[in-house]
């Protein structure tokens, strides 16, 4: 691989060499996404439908925070300037690699602490609570970052009640606001308007100039005694602002979803969210703990470029079928389903190299696996 191809690839190997290798084939500040799934620290061995061993988590503790730490030092410096990273993890680690990101990236670039429904209601015999959230930490490399804001479109009760009043002018809907906030200023914005200072202890919002503005305009709102209130206006067209609570991001829990059949495979709706939030279409996106490649559909779903890393061949094999066969129908573990649903979908114009860690040095070499399509 001589300087930077814009063609995808999958290493298969170690994600340390592969950092390493993309570090010195002219990647440094070139990866503009990273989103990783690491293993939770588990101490355990995951096996597949067919009880084959897909991974193993083995590392815990401090063994498993130095692994990571040292990978995130290397994913730093691909990242661009305009870069972010999305850490995925349970409550086992999430709050020790906290500190490690805001050593790395610094505290003031940690974005959202992404609490995520990742199941349904579980029903316990223990005296515990449910455990169905893990956490994402969206940290960026700088404070001038890509970033599109995602939205959830309106429900319309939802919207009636967030905006119940109608502009008899324009019959669009609107809630009432505030234009002070708390604290003294001794500016324009402390500055008598209308006739009427800033209640005691307060300041406008805005200058006198902008209220005037707002005023002329129809967007603020008198009261029958004389109170102003800014109408802030429902835009049903653009949605609701997603926030840092992700409720409707759980992973298959449907036996007629289509899936590769690979353990802890996630959302693919969240991942594209996550990449078009914080991406541009022809950026590439990696995913160093592939694992089935959902990054990776999201990416090329999306119209990104992609970088994928594994050391199973499970995961190997998980995305090789996702873009050659497609997805099949989950089914279930007791039954063999009646049929199966292949999905061609996007696979015919996805094509991508596999290459292959030789786990000695920090070089990697072209398999023969051919180009695929």
């Amino acid at each position: 691989m001589n300087g930077v191809s814009s063609k995808n690839k999958f290493f298969y190997g170690d994600n340390l060499n592969a950092l390493l290798f993309l570090l010195h084939s002219g990647y440094k500040e070139k990866i503009n996404l990273i989103y990783i799934d690491p293993p939770f620290s588990t101490n355990s061995y995951f096996v597949n439908k067919e009880q084959e061993q897909a991974y193993q988590d083995s590392l815990v503790g401090g063994e498993f925070i130095e692994f990571l730490r040292e990978r995130i030092i290397i994913m730093r410096e691909l990242l661009s300037p305009k870069g972010s990273i999305y850490l995925h993890l349970d409550n086992k680690m999430a709050f020790n690699m906290k500190i490690i990101m805001d050593e790395v990236f610094g505290e003031e670039n940690c974005n959202a602490f992404i609490t995520r429904k990742k199941c349904s209601t579980k029903n316990y015999t223990k005296n515990i609570y449910g455990n169905i959230s893990d956490y994402i930490m969206f940290y960026s490399k700088t404070s001038k970052y890509t970033w599109h804001r995602p939205f959830t479109p309106w429900e319309y009760d939802q919207m009636i009640k967030q905006y119940p009043c109608i502009d008899r002018k324009t019959g669009k809907r609107y809630k009432k606001v505030p234009i002070h906030a708390p604290g003294i200023r001794n500016g324009e914005t402390g500055k008598m308007w209308h006739d009427m200072m800033p209640p005691k202890g307060k300041h406008w919002q805005y200058t006198p100039e902008k209220l005037d503005a707002l005023d002329k305009a129809g967007e603020i709102y008198w009261s029958p005694n004389g109170n102003p209130r800014r109408k802030v206006f429902c835009n049903p067209d653009k949605g609701v602002p997603i926030q840092d609570i992700w409720l409707n991001c759980r992973d298959s829990i449907n036996q007629t979803d289509k899936t590769t059949g690979y353990l802890t495979e996630k959302n693919l709706s969240m991942l594209k969210m996550i990449v078009e939030a914080s991406s541009n279409k022809g950026d590439i996106v990696m995913d160093c703990f592939a694992g089935s490649g959902t990054t990776l559909a999201a990416a090329f779903e999306t119209g990104r470029n992609w970088i994928g890393v594994d050391n199973s061949i499970k995961s190997l094999k998980a995305v090789i079928k996702r873009f050659t066969e497609g997805l099949n129908i989950y089914g279930d573990y007791v039954n063999k389903p009646k049929y199966t649903q292949i999905d061609i979908g996007i696979t015919s114009k996805c094509k991508f190299k596999v290459y292959s860690d030789n786990m000695q040095t920090h070089n990697a070499r072209n398999l023969v696996f051919p180009t695929y399509n």
